[in-house]
């Protein structure tokens, strides 16, 4: 009996939060990029980020860290999906690790609730920068849990 392996999803960095807003106010802070990427790393974001095919670019860390994103995906308040189309993050070996993932952000009501679950889909933890990067990430999607749910100034 042959097995066969399937690279998944599920080794994509992921992580779910729970917020009080509605899912209309969730979707529309999360196309707001400069709002909740940014506060931790000296962030510039320039572009657009809210329309398929609009791009922004993302440099943190003294220029550590660049990125651009294209829009490849909208459904009005409950997924928006940025493909990675230029990576230079000059920490690793292989500064053009990020290029052709996706950053995705699917968004869903249960009662008074709206879960937003965030998924890196190729930032996996075979790659170089899946620790420290999964560690950014959860800095920014902890600050935004915290904007969605009131707890932020």
């Amino acid at each position: 009996m042959e097995t066969a392996i399937k690279k998944s999803k599920s080794a994509s960095f992921t992580y779910s939060l729970s917020a009080t807003k509605p899912p209309e106010e969730v979707y529309e802070l999360l196309l707001d990029v400069k709002k909740w990427w940014s506060g931790f790393y000296e962030e510039t974001i320039t572009g657009d980020a809210s329309q398929v095919n609009d791009e922004f670019s993302f440099l943190a860390g003294g220029g550590k860290h660049f990125s651009r994103q294209k829009l490849a995906e909208l459904v009005p308040h409950s997924k928006i999906v940025w493909k990675v189309i230029e990576s230079k993050l000059t920490f690793l070996n292989a500064p053009d690790e990020w290029i052709g993932t996706e950053l995705r952000f699917d968004i869903t009501k249960s009662g008074d609730k709206t879960t937003v679950t965030f998924t890196h889909v190729g930032l996996e933890p075979e790659i170089e920068c899946y620790g420290s990067c999964s560690s950014a990430w959860t800095m920014y999607i902890d600050q935004l849990k915290q904007m969605l749910n009131g707890n932020h100034e």
